[in-house]
């Protein structure tokens, strides 16, 4: 549920990620973080050379840690809150002065342990013999007159060589016990390593990554991953919340409260001012102070995030060889994200994808936000789901993501993202819930309509029933997943590396500027559409990627009356769910692959007792030849036979993959009803006040929370787990069956 729901319609302006395709690819820049000193001003006339030397000469010092720490100023500017001069310049530098001690220490060390090996060479190289060949009649005086002279003078050379290689030794000793000292006054205990060349071509194993040019964001490499630059700062967008009060044009802020004109100023001056930190291509030749003169629009809202597209002021003077600075993508982390997301993990997720070049290209971060790429592209809307063309791209979008991206060891031993999620987010949950059943019972009957802020309580318990007794029935169907599989391993290996939030904000589909790009190719059109927002990636089945992505159907974040709403009826039919996992099975992914990834294909095993699905098994990889031999399983070469067969194998995995959807769909639902209930600003609690309304651009957390255990019930009666009559009499009515 990354991105979602304003009262505006989706805007065109909308983009994160690259496509993986040749067209649209671009170098990796997820990767290690740089940390780097809060920008201070700079020269109105000043203008960033992008020159490669220019880059040595005068870009920040900085290294490739992950942020650096600090205390925060209690003084700073509203919108952002860096870290204190001293403290920071102090670090920064101590931090620097270490890396070009190591640095010299590492060269030194490296010639020493060249020229000593030189000398030992010297010493065992044997001297060059004369030919055993009889010598001609012309050279035999020569070589007479040659011996003699060399017997007399071996004994000098010998003692001279000698001499010589004693003092080496003695050099080369007194040179060593200098760098062993000098290792100690600053900690090491061996010495560093040290590669003067930057780049994936170019690094040793085992170099270290601390030893690298400075440049822009994006251009630094450390193993072939980019240096993403990374500055401890706050940017405050509390009062710019609108979708609107960004735009640089003056005919709108002329119709702005002179407060908001300020707020929005401040928050583009900001903007710009961790541009400049970040070092953002381009972005230093806007002087500081200029944010007015930009256009700052937020992107039709999100529920996780905050997203706006920056957009430089107009007329910023072409320099010959350099580009302009383009438009960036801005995204700023919601209040509660803390409660929900890793960022560090989502990081080297993003770092995982930009390998495959199907991940977003990190600009830069701040504490609580990023800069990203900005595509011309335009979001997907609740009907574009639905379009028989769209919905078999969407497909095979999904399969070249859970094939590209390898699930690794520990991902697999650890078990589906969505019970992770789940399990960690359980005690908040509970702590909230619990805290909101008691506002429920303590309110009166005919108290229960008449307040904005606790408009959840007009429909009852948010998640249909006290939080104990809805927390026992996760766990029960929790315990009849895992026994619909054969054993925990085998539902491990049924792990994909998933998306997990496919819903239409979430994807986005590029129009390509050029009309012979080969985005336009038939078999290239699919490559078109982008998912962005990774923030809840991870391995689950391929079964409950299907389930989100269906459930998602039923939703619009941007209904003007109740985008919260779970409408039941616009479930994908059964006709449609074939489509789109037809497309999915079909599809074989234009790439090389070396994953782990398993392949959904049916088995023989059945399932266990009670199950709804058989056991689903891994097979062979997908690139197999047998895919390609058809013949390879039947030697009579009927080849009517064979397609037959292999139909039949096709609709039997669409099947299974249909089954496999349903049983996850209950997971999915639990895990999504705890993220609305976490994200909630629920009155009375941690401080909040006990009568804030929530405002007009607020999505309503609570009621998207209830609406959705709604689903969750009727998915939980119809897999048999509950029964309709043992539920209370006001949740019987208000649960949503999906007729499958």
């Amino acid at each position: 549920m990354a991105e979602t729901p304003g009262t505006h319609p989706p805007t065109p302006l909308r983009s994160a990620l690259k496509a993986d395709d040749e067209a649209v690819r671009t170098p990796p820049a997820s990767g290690t973080l740089k940390a780097v000193q809060i920008a201070d001003p700079v020269p109105e006339d000043y203008i960033e050379d992008d020159s490669h030397h220019a880059k040595q000469r005068r870009g920040l010092q900085t290294a490739p840690t992950r942020r650096l720490s600090g205390k925060l100023s209690a003084s700073a500017s509203p919108a952002l809150r860096p870290v204190e001069d001293s403290a920071l310049t102090s670090h920064h530098h101590n931090h620097r002065r270490n890396h070009q001690s190591e640095r010299i220490l590492a060269q030194v060390g490296e010639w020493l342990e060249r020229e000593r090996k030189k000398a030992a060479t010297r010493k065992l190289k044997p001297r060059r013999r004369k030919s055993k060949s009889p010598p001609s009649d012309q050279t035999a005086a020569a070589d007479s007159t040659a011996a003699t002279t060399e017997s007399h003078s071996q004994p000098l050379r010998e003692r001279s060589n000698s001499m010589s290689s004693q003092s080496s030794d003695i050099s080369f000793d007194g040179l060593q016990h200098i760098l062993e000292t000098s290792m100690a006054s600053i900690g090491l205990t061996s010495l560093p390593k040290y590669s003067p060349r930057v780049g994936p071509k170019h690094r040793r194993p085992g170099s270290r990554s601390s030893f690298h040019r400075t440049a822009s964001s994006d251009t630094d490499y450390v193993d072939g991953d980019a240096i993403v630059p990374s500055c401890d700062a706050w940017l405050d967008n509390s009062k710019t919340m609108s979708y609107t009060g960004g735009s640089a044009s003056a005919e709108d802020v002329s119709v702005k409260v002179e407060k908001e004109k300020e707020a929005w100023t401040t928050f583009k001056n900001e903007i710009l001012r961790i541009a400049h930190t970040l070092r953002l291509k381009g972005w230093r030749r806007i002087p500081l102070g200029s944010g007015e003169a930009m256009a700052v629009e937020r992107l039709s809202g999100a529920l996780t995030n905050a997203v706006y597209v920056v957009t430089p002021p107009a007329g910023i003077p072409q320099l010959e060889g350099r580009k302009p600075p383009t438009k960036v993508l801005l995204r700023v982390y919601g209040p509660q994200v803390e409660h929900l997301i890793d960022r560090e993990n989502e990081l080297q997720v993003l770092q995982r994808l930009a390998r495959k070049k199907i991940g977003p290209r990190l600009l830069g971060t701040f504490k609580n936000g990023r800069f990203e790429q900005f595509f011309n592209a335009i979001t997907l809307t609740p009907l574009n789901l639905r379009e028989p063309e769209t919905s078999r791209q969407i497909a095979k979008r999904m399969r070249e993501l859970h094939e590209g991206i390898e699930v690794l060891l520990h991902e697999r031993e650890n078990g589906a993202s969505v019970w992770k999620n789940w399990d960690q987010w359980l005690d908040n949950v509970g702590r909230i819930t619990s805290f909101l059943d008691k506002e429920l019972d303590n309110t009166p009957e005919g108290e229960r309509r008449n307040s904005a802020a606790h408009a959840w309580k007009a429909n009852g318990y948010v998640c249909g029933v006290p939080w104990e007794q809805f927390k026992d029935v996760v766990m029960k169907y929790r315990a009849y997943l895992n026994g619909c599989y054969k054993d925990k391993r085998a539902l491990k290996d049924r792990l994909v590396f998933a998306h997990n939030d496919t819903q239409y904000g979430n994807i986005l589909r590029i129009r390509p500027d050029d009309e012979k790009s080969p985005l336009l190719q038939p078999a290239n059109k699919h490559k078109q559409l982008v998912v962005i927002d990774f923030e809840y990636a991870g391995p689950n089945t391929a079964g409950h990627e299907f389930a989100n992505h269906f459930t998602e159907w039923m939703y619009n974040y941007h209904d003007p009356v109740a985008p919260f709403a779970c409408h039941a009826d616009r479930y994908p039919t059964l006709e449609e769910q074939k489509r789109f996992i037809r497309a999915y099975v079909d599809h074989r992914p234009q790439f090389p692959l070396a994953s782990s990834t398993p392949r959904m294909t049916p088995v023989d095993s059945g399932a266990a007792s009670g199950a709804a699905t058989p056991s689903l098994q891994p097979t062979a990889s997908s690139s197999s030849i047998v895919d390609f031999m058809l013949d390879a399983r039947y030697p009579g070469g009927d080849w009517g036979a064979v397609e037959k067969a292999r139909e039949e194998q096709i609709d039997q995995q669409v099947r299974e993959l249909i089954d496999e959807a349903r049983l996850w769909q209950p997971a999915n639902s639990a895990q999504w009803i705890a993220w609305g209930i976490v994200q909630a600003k629920v009155p009375g609690l941690d401080g909040n006040p006990a009568d804030e309304e929530p405002g007009a651009d607020e999505f309503d957390y609570l009621s998207y929370a209830q609406d959705r255990a709604m689903f969750f019930w009727g998915d939980c009666v119809q897999l048999g787990l509950v029964k309709l009559e043992d539920l209370p009499e006001g949740l019987q009515a208000k649960i949503k069956l999906v007729k499958y």
